[in-house]
């Protein structure tokens, strides 16, 4: 039996054995994997998933990002332009410089974001005059493209315009920018030329059957010089670089516009006061709706080939033909519904083509 001999020795004490961290110096212990256990006692951190490497993280690229804007903001929008621009036509035989009018109405509090921004109205002094000439352009556009639809069917004018707006833009592109097409975009062009003649083709068999005919002829050819303008009027806009392009461009819209419809209205045309909550319901819609495609397409432009983009909103073919159809109770012949078909293919074509997604440091189409 074991027995405490402290008393028998006063001076004496037992030594101290260490511990085995004592033993270890500071960095052995932490390594050690007996004392390195998590501390169970504390929260453990929020598990984030790993993320890709940076060539491996994919956005869509500017060609791909324009032809959106231009799809979903500017051809879905205009679509409902046409049909509602001839339902206020019908509800009060508004003209269409009174329209036009109207429209440019709701360019003008566009100002108010120049000046709190502290931009000029009109732009730089040394890009001035193609500004205003954008403006002038586009006005003539949409003042073809409202006589248009006045004598034509809303479907058949959308649809001529704006493939005469496509053929213009790549041709106009290609000579003055010098800036090519791939194969398929030339193939879904030419798809879209032959599916404006499939719609137009009947309705230029009417030019020898009296003042109708001939009504119907001068709405197809203001609505292929509405498509002209407006490609020339993308090229004008492509051009120009500097601060607040996009705001002082659709404040321009609206000052030529005013400008150049007020004088004409009442020399060429004679004004009309409508006075149905219907016509102004329209107009209303019309001014709304087409302001977000102007912005849009401006927008598109700076990001995709022209031509594409303009390939791009013949989607607004679709919807006026619907609306037509459906809202307007006018009869869509077969030719149409074929040639917005082959329309719609060509545009599935150019759009598949042109989407891709960058990634850092590379492309991938």
């Amino acid at each position: 039996m074991l027995q405490d001999h402290s008393p028998r020795f006063p001076g004496f004490r037992p030594a101290r054995v260490p511990l085995l961290p004592e033993l270890l110096s500071p960095s052995q212990a932490g390594s050690h994997p007996y004392f390195n256990l998590p501390d169970f006692t504390q929260p453990l951190p929020p598990s984030t998933p790993p993320s890709l490497p940076s060539h491996q993280r994919c956005r869509p690229s500017d060609a791909t990002k324009g032809l959106l804007v231009a799809l979903l903001g500017g051809g879905l929008p205009a679509g409902f332009v046409g049909p509602f621009s001839r339902m206020a036509y019908q509800a009060s035989h508004l003209p269409s410089l009174e329209l036009l009018i109207c429209r440019c109405l709701f360019h003008l509090p566009i100002a108010l974001i120049l000046k709190l921004r502290g931009d000029p109205l009109l732009g730089p002094p040394d890009v001035r005059g193609r500004a205003c000439l954008h403006a002038l352009l586009n006005v003539l556009s949409i003042g073809c493209a409202y006589s248009a639809v006045q004598v034509v069917p809303a479907g058949n004018a959308a649809t001529v315009r704006k493939g005469s707006s496509t053929v213009c833009s790549a041709l106009l592109a290609l000579c003055l920018e010098s800036q090519g097409l791939s194969g398929y975009d030339w193939c879904g062009l030419l798809g879209s030329t032959l599916g404006l003649i499939i719609i137009v083709g009947p309705g230029l068999g009417t030019l020898q059957e009296g003042t109708t005919g001939l009504y119907t002829a001068l709405g197809y050819v203001l609505a292929f010089l509405g498509g002209l303008a407006l490609s020339l009027g993308l090229l004008v806009y492509r051009s120009l670089d500097f601060p607040s392009c996009l705001p002082t461009v659709a404040f321009l819209f609206g000052l030529v516009g005013l400008v150049g419809s007020v004088p004409g209205l009442f020399v060429l045309q004679t004004p009309v006061l409508p006075n149905d909550p219907l016509s102004w319901s329209c107009v209303g819609a019309v001014g709304i709706l087409a302001l977000v495609s102007f912005v849009c397409v401006s927008y598109a432009v700076t990001k995709a080939h022209p031509a594409l983009v303009c390939a791009v909103l013949h989607s607004e073919v679709v919807v006026a033909l619907m609306l037509q159809y459906y809202v307007l109770y006018e009869t869509v012949a077969p030719s149409d519904i074929m040639g917005a078909g082959v329309v719609l293919g060509s545009i599935a074509i150019i759009t598949a083509q042109n989407l891709s997604c960058e990634r850092e440091g590379q492309v991938e189409e």
